[in-house]
């Protein structure tokens, strides 16, 4: 029996992706209740990580998604984020699909625009439940790379009530390229501010999306009640603070660990009573939204390769549609 490999090049990917927001936030939706119902394998994710150094790393998600239509993979992305004064993009990764029945490739794609989307995706689906304004007007983002760009088009499909977007970065030549890239490309009010406490004054939807390995955010006392935080970066927040705000996760036992500030909280606690659920709970309706409508928000998503294989397999049936991509008949 011969087995045919898809290959899938960025742009194929990209064509395919484009104009695809809504869909894939309910792929995600879809995904996260499915691995809630227990329908899926989940292993840890591998960090490979390099003598002496800190901030590179190539992390592996393997998974297995059943339901409608199973499927089985691994997720390779790698994470430099020096490339970006070399003008190479952090993050770079590939998709391979297996076959579930008899564990053959099918697939092998460019999959930093799949985790890039999937990663923004699982913020909007989140800001949809959790946030207590479906009206909201204004957005707030810390971290002005591909990450916020693609939350901000994603929180933009659901909240087309947006007008005005705050910005800020470490690096204020990145917030002055963020700011001019995200005005053209979506007809916005995009202002960068002079720091992070001025953002959170100013809205009560914030998206962290940055490349610190340790927390440096140690004051939300200016967060107005109800604020939303799409904690995407997972490690900005000081711990002290997560006991104190209401936590939604995409998974516990994936989320506290490698010193996430959940995790870090875990440990100087002793315990995480501090999560109240995983999102998937609140979207099936087990859970309610906001128990509590005054208090601080956080989603911290882990990044689960679940929904890196609920996109894959939507891109490869689209390309299978479609006739997009190369088709090896005879790779195995």
């Amino acid at each position: 029996m011969q087995q045919s490999l898809t290959l899938l090049k960025g742009h194929e990917v990209g064509r395919i992706l484009d104009g695809a927001e809504l869909t894939l936030i309910d792929l995600v939706r879809v995904a996260y209740e499915a691995h809630q119902a227990g329908l899926s394998s989940l292993p840890h994710s591998s960090f490979l990580r390099f003598p002496n150094d800190p901030l590179n790393r190539i992390i592996a998600l393997p998974a297995y998604l059943g339901g409608a239509q199973p499927s089985a993979g691994i997720k390779w992305i790698a994470s430099f984020p020096g490339n970006l004064s070399h003008g190479i993009q952090r993050a770079n990764a590939t998709i391979t699909l297996n076959d579930p029945q008899t564990g053959l490739p099918i697939a092998f794609m460019e999959g930093a625009q799949i985790s890039a989307k999937r990663t923004a995706a699982s913020a909007a689906l989140a800001a949809k439940y959790l946030h207590s304004n479906p009206q909201e007007t204004r957005v707030g983002l810390v971290g002005c790379g591909v990450i916020n760009h693609e939350t901000l088009r994603f929180l933009l499909a659901v909240f087309p009530s947006i007008r005005e977007v705050l910005v800020f970065d470490t690096q204020p030549a990145h917030a002055e390229h963020f700011q001019a890239a995200c005005s053209d490309q979506f007809g916005m009010n995009v202002q960068v501010v002079a720091s992070i406490e001025a953002l959170l004054q100013r809205t009560s939807l914030i998206a962290l999306a940055t490349t610190a390995i340790t927390p440096h955010i140690d004051d939300l006392s200016m967060c107005a009640a109800g604020t939303t935080i799409l904690h995407t970066s997972l490690r900005d927040l000081n711990p002290r603070l997560i006991e104190f705000c209401d936590n939604v996760v995409d998974d516990r036992e994936h989320v506290l660990r490698a010193n996430t500030s959940l995790d870090l909280a875990q440990q100087a606690l002793g315990h995480h009573h501090f999560v109240r659920c995983n999102l998937a709970e609140i979207t099936s309706g087990q859970v309610p939204a906001r128990p509590n409508p005054e208090q601080t928000t956080i989603f911290s998503p882990f990044g689960l390769g679940v929904l890196d294989l609920a996109l894959a397999q939507w891109v490869l049936g689209q390309a299978r549609e479609y006739t997009i991509g190369l088709t090896l008949n005879d790779f195995c």
